[in-house]
């Protein structure tokens, strides 16, 4: 099973993620502030993040954003917080997916087995990924289209692999410019991202007005909208 690392202030709560999880096979690591959150995260290098927004000693959306540049630990928002701008703010954090309070331990369970079995599922698998007309070479960085190969430039190759291995989940612009353009120190602005999601669609998509495979979730980021299988 995996590792999660998991911070909540509320007592009664913390606990009873804990012991749920537990239960289930899962190594949790449990705290109340973001202080032993930073020891344990450097500590125990988790496979999970579950995160309270309102803590004690500081916002768990400003850990979330330090661990998002570290890394691609998978994050999931706690918060009694559910209102759409909310949702942007945690999505912008870096976080993968978001659960309202208050919430079902089963449905929270449900989710990151969910995560859990994706990544078990990816690990045995090949190296490449097939998308409706759409196949990725990971090994030999190549992408063929209706089995002719398209030509991509770096930025559009990580792009591209990025999205395609994490499909069905939304992807902020913040995430994709600290994931793929600014790790190697590159000056990029704002429009960035949209460029480059604009040049990989004239490669990619059959029609670039009606997406099939790269779609905009308005206010929230970008998401591979169709089905992944890896061989």
């Amino acid at each position: 099973m995996g590792t999660i690392l998991l911070i909540e202030d509320d007592e009664s709560v913390n606990r009873g993620i804990a012991f749920t999880l537990e239960k289930e096979g899962y190594q949790v690591y449990a705290c109340k502030t973001l202080r032993e959150a930073e020891a344990l995260f450097a500590e125990h290098e988790p496979d999970m993040l579950i995160c309270d927004i309102n803590l004690p000693d500081g916002n768990g959306l400003d850990f979330m954003k330090r661990v998002r540049e570290s890394g691609d630990t998978y994050m999931l928002c706690l918060t009694a917080n559910d209102t759409e701008s909310d949702f942007v703010m945690g999505y912008g954090a870096g976080a993968d997916d978001y659960v309202a309070k208050p919430f079902s331990l089963a449905v929270l369970s449900m989710k990151i087995q969910a995560y859990f079995q994706r990544k078990e599922k990816a690990g045995k698998s090949g190296k490449e990924l097939r998308s409706g007309n759409l196949r990725m070479n990971i090994e030999e960085m190549r992408v063929f289209r209706e089995g002719k190969e398209i030509f991509l430039t770096r930025n559009e190759w990580k792009l591209l692999s990025f999205l395609m291995q994490h499909p069905g989940q939304i992807l902020s612009k913040n995430q994709i410019l600290e994931q793929l353009f600014d790790v190697d120190g590159e000056f990029v602005d704002e429009n960035t991202v949209a460029v480059n999601i604009r040049r990989l669609r004239e490669k990619v998509e059959p029609d670039t007005a009606k997406p099939e495979y790269i779609k905009n979730i308005r206010g929230l980021g970008y998401i591979w909208g169709k089905e992944i299988v890896r061989k």
